[in-house]
């Protein structure tokens, strides 16, 4: 009868090694420096954590908000799963405290925006995962710390595009996921297919980018579409004003003598809203005339060369002609003369 409840007591100290100060309806483990509070139904990421806890497990719970004082008490944290929660959103000093968090999951939640904040402090992460939320785009970076990160992940998400410059600013990438968004496979998304042709050249790891429209590239991997169907992207409105901004203010820069006017109350206002000649559009008719009139001469030119060619043949066969009816007779007028002198010699 005494066996028993002594094995039950020591197997208990093994496996669960209660610390001082562990939040309710989770358990400690102080060898292993581990706090779980899976499934307990929470509803937000409990106070007064262990300080020494490195591995802080919280999944499969109802937490949809974390404060920014989350983890002040949790300064040596290395892992951290929030997955299967409500989380809506993440402010950009959550994580703040976390120096030494290397790995951080973050799927299964409803997250729709990752500020480009939220992760900067995070020096040592190595891998974030935001699989299977709300996604609708990621930021140009992550911040400028965390370039140690090894895998990210965005499946199931509803990403259109990713900007290239994220992928870049993490050069110790190993792995990316993709699959399970709303590409748009447009010229938009040329520069991430250049990037990940090189990245999977380097030998990093990926899955596929399916893309989701047009709907003649609908279902198509990324990867096979070939570059001379993307095209060139249009200039939006934004960068038509920017040009024009840079256009009008180098104009003032180098026109003294229309700022000199302007200070001396010119209508400065006429000489740029009058409108300015437009280029002519090219003609098909004048474009033909250009070829036509360009084969004509070529095939004159060629005809004349033609006709140099055959005037020099004619010139040299009769050349040839004239020195080889001229070369015999001299050659019998010789033979002559010494048949002669032969024959005075034998008489």
């Amino acid at each position: 009868m005494t066996k028993c409840p002594l094995l039950l007591i020591s197997s208990v100290i093994l496996l669960t090694d209660v610390l001082s100060g562990c939040p309710p309806k989770c358990l400690c483990n102080r060898f292993l420096k581990t706090v779980d509070c899976r499934n307990r139904g929470l509803v937000e990421v409990p106070s007064h954590l262990p300080a020494e806890t490195q591995i802080l497990l919280l999944s499969n719970n109802r937490i949809q908000k974390i404060s920014q004082s989350a983890f002040v008490d949790t300064l040596a944290l290395k892992i951290l799963d929030l997955s299967n929660n409500s989380i809506t959103g993440l402010l950009p000093g959550t994580f703040k405290e976390l120096q030494h968090l290397q790995i951080l999951n973050l799927t299964k939640n409803f997250i729709e925006y990752v500020d480009n904040k939220t992760f900067s402090s995070l020096s040592r992460l190595k891998e974030l995962d935001l699989s299977s939320n709300n996604i609708l785009s990621m930021p140009g970076t992550l911040g400028k710390n965390t370039g140690n990160i090894t895998l990210l992940s965005m499946k199931h998400n509803k990403l259109q595009k990713v900007d290239r410059l994220l992928l870049e600013s993490l050069p110790n990438l190993k792995v990316v996921l993709f699959k399970g968004n709303f590409w748009q496979c447009n010229c938009q998304v040329f520069g991430l297919k250049l990037w990940l042709e090189s990245f999977l050249y380097r030998g990093g790891i990926s899955d596929s980018i399916i893309c989701s429209a047009p709907d003649h590239r609908k279902g198509k991997d990324l990867l096979r579409i070939p570059y001379e169907l993307y095209g060139i992207c249009p200039p939006t409105a934004s960068d038509v004003h920017q040009a024009n901004a840079l256009h009008y203010t180098s104009e003032h820069k180098s026109s003294p003598k229309l700022a000199h006017h302007n200070e001396h109350g010119g209508d400065s206002s006429r000489s740029h809203c009058e409108p300015k000649p437009k280029p002519r559009p090219v003609s098909l008719r004048h474009a033909i005339a250009t070829v036509v009139i360009t084969g004509v001469v070529c095939g004159i030119v060629c005809l004349m060369m033609l006709a140099a060619a055959v005037y020099g043949c004619a010139y040299a066969a009769i050349t040839a002609k004239y020195h080889r009816e001229k070369n015999p007779s001299g050659k019998e007028k010789r033979s002559l003369e010494e048949k002669e002198s032969f024959e005075r010699s034998l008489a």
